[in-house]
C-alpha cells in the first residue's frame, strides 16, 4: 500500500499559523477585524459601502478586498471613506493568510480601529481558510434563495454573524424566510442574525451597532 501524504491538512496548518500571526498583528495594533464572505452579487460591497459611510466619523476604517480580477469593489471602498488595499488572488477562489499577511503592510494599522476584510465570492472555500480576524460574517441575499444553508453548510456552520440582505425583495421573491432561519440555526445555534436592505437602509442601524460595539 503506498505511503498517503495528507496535503491539505499541511496546507491549511500552515494557514492556521500565519492566521494566528496575522491575529496578533492586528491585536498589537488595537485594530478590530472582520472578515465579509458572501456568493457574488450577495451585497458584500454594498454593505461595506454602507458601513463605511455610517461610521466613518466614529471609527477609522481599513478594507482588504480579495477579487479574482478588478479593483471595482476596493475602489467603492476608498469613495466611501476607507483606506483600501486590493488583492488580486490570480484565479484563486479564496483569500488566505498569507494574502492578507502580504497586503497589511499596506496599511497603517495604527491609524486604524476596524479592518473589513471582503473576501471571494464564493460559497465553499472561504470558510476553510482562517485569516487572522477576529469574527467572520456571511452576507446572504433574498434572490439566492432560502435553501443555501442546507446547500452549504459549511460556510453557515463557521461564522459569528449572517446578514440577509435584500429584504426589500421578499415580496416579489418566492423566499420563505422562516425556513432559510430554521437551516442557520440547526447549523449555527444562537449565531446572530440581522435582517436588512443595503438599498433602502431598512435594519441597517442594528449591524452598526453591534459593528461599534465589537470594535
Amino acid at each position: 500500500m503506498p505511503n498517503r501524504i495528507p496535503v491539505v491538512e499541511k496546507i491549511l496548518s500552515a494557514n492556521d499559523r500565519l492566521a494566528a500571526e496575522n491575529r496578533a498583528r492586528f491585536d498589537a495594533a488595537g485594530v478590530f477585524a472582520i472578515n465579509i464572505m458572501a456568493s457574488p452579487g450577495a451585497g458584500k460591497t454594498s454593505l461595506i459601502e454602507k458601513t463605511v459611510a455610517a461610521l466613518k466619523d466614529r471609527l477609522r476604517i481599513g478594507m482588504i478586498n480579495g477579487d479574482i480580477a478588478t479593483s471595482f469593489d476596493a475602489d467603492r471602498a476608498a469613495a466611501a471613506g476607507a483606506a483600501a488595499v486590493q488583492i488580486n488572488t490570480g484565479g484563486d477562489c479564496h483569500l488566505d493568510a498569507v494574502m492578507l499577511q502580504s497586503a497589511l503592510p499596506q496599511l497603517d494599522l495604527s491609524a486604524l480601529d476596524l479592518v473589513i476584510v471582503e473576501n471571494v465570492g464564493n460559497l465553499v472555500c472561504p470558510a476553510e481558510f482562517a485569516l487572522g480576524t477576529h469574527k467572520s460574517i456571511l452576507v446572504a441575499s433574498i434572490p439566492e434563495g432560502d435553501d443555501k444553508p442546507y446547500k452549504y453548510p459549511g460556510m453557515y456552520r463557521g461564522v459569528d454573524a449572517v446578514v440577509i440582505n435584500k429584504i426589500d425583495l421578499l415580496p416579489y421573491v418566492p423566499f420563505r424566510l422562516d425556513f432559510f432561519k430554521k437551516g442557520i440555526e440547526a447549523l449555527n445555534p444562537g449565531v446572530t442574525q440581522f435582517e436588512l436592505s443595503c438599498r433602502t437602509g431598512e435594519g441597517l442601524e442594528p449591524w452598526l451597532n453591534w459593528l461599534l460595539a465589537q470594535a
